[in-house]
């Protein structure tokens, strides 16, 4: 990828970002009860990694 990124591409990547970061923390005891332990990443909707999945950004 170019050094100098468009704003537009920047903005799209940005948003991508977003998207594979945890869901927040308090979800776990919310969808499985409070003496539940599950790593929050696990409510992601998209998982995206810069190295396996690429984006059409």
């Amino acid at each position: 990828m170019a050094r100098y990124k468009h704003p537009s591409r920047k903005k799209r990547l940005a948003k991508l970002h977003k998207l594979t970061r945890w869901a927040p923390f308090w979800t776990v005891p919310k969808i499985y009860g409070k003496g539940r332990k599950v790593h929050p990443g696990r409510h992601t909707k998209l998982k995206r990694s810069w190295r396996r999945v690429k984006s059409k950004a």
